[in-house]
């Protein structure tokens, strides 16, 4: 498990993990500005901040590698924020109360992480009714997914050796069982394996024609899934369920007796005229 986290730090700090990282950087940007809550958290990668453009009141960023807070992450790798980082020991075991998050952001996380249907489960089991989680990860069925397979022939590894990346459908797959529902994606990152800025740079062109042609072929994908709980009802505003109930009730016809009224509300499906006998004999 240590050895993938370093890894994969060294990756994010090499031109094609930069590249990633601004791809994810301005796609999480526009995914999280327009959900609400109260508490939004991010796993993993403090080398960017995917709730930059969040409104929540309370945005915590939760890693298991520490973090310089002279802002360079720990081991060296990619220049990170000054932002404040909880450190954690496994993704397993988040320490939130039950149903307490709204939105949780997890880049990469699932495919390094040492059982990703327990990291799954405990962000089931912290966001609330309705509550979103976005997910990032690389694409085996892509041009980064296909060179990765080459390590398999004796090649050397373009992405980190220790990820077991997951595919998209597969990932859906899992949030079905857990009652979430997939609302939106997308791919990116469509420029072959290259090792130096200078290349990505010239087949940048391909972002526009991979999101036009070839969709699913990105080596980044990225995943917005809503929980749904079952049997939940939604219940109107109050001052209308106010005027239905005052709608349901009828005043009976007064009886006067010597000085005095006898009034009584008519229950609905109810005859006036029984209920003014009723009161007249009472």
């Amino acid at each position: 498990m240590v050895q993938s986290i370093v890894s994969f730090s060294e990756f994010l700090a090499s031109p094609p993990g930069r590249y990633v990282l601004k791809w994810e950087q301005e796609h999480l940007g526009r995914a999280v500005v327009d959900i609400f809550g109260y508490h939004a958290v991010q796993l993993g990668v403090p080398e960017i901040d995917t709730l930059s453009e969040n409104r929540m009141p309370l945005r915590l960023c939760v890693s298991d590698r520490l973090v310089d807070p002279s802002g360079a992450s720990a081991n060296g790798s990619c220049p990170a924020d000054r932002r404040q980082v909880t450190v954690i020991t496994r993704y397993e075991e988040l320490p939130f109360a039950a149903q307490s998050i709204d939105l949780v952001v997890m880049p990469h996380v699932l495919e390094f992480a040492q059982e990703p249907h327990q990291v799954l489960r405990e962000v089931d089991r912290v966001l609330v009714p309705e509550g979103q989680v976005i997910i990032t990860g690389f694409n085996p069925a892509s041009l980064w997914g296909l060179r990765q397979a080459l390590v398999k022939t004796g090649a050397g590894p373009y992405l980190p050796r220790e990820g077991q990346f997951i595919s998209l459908p597969r990932i859906k797959d899992w949030l079905k069982l857990l009652s979430f529902e997939a609302s939106r994606g997308r791919f990116g990152c469509y420029a072959p394996w290259a090792g130096s800025e200078r290349w990505l740079a010239r087949w940048a062109f391909l972002e526009k024609a991979g999101d036009r042609w070839w969709p699913v072929f990105g080596s980044v994908y990225m995943l917005t899934a809503i929980k749904r709980v079952r049997g939940m009802r939604l219940i109107g505003p109050t001052w209308k369920r106010k005027e239905e109930r005052r709608t349901s009730l009828a005043p009976a016809p007064t009886h006067r007796t010597s000085d005095a009224f006898t009034v009584r509300i008519v229950p609905p499906g109810e005859a006036a005229n029984d209920t003014a006998g009723d009161a007249a004999h009472g």
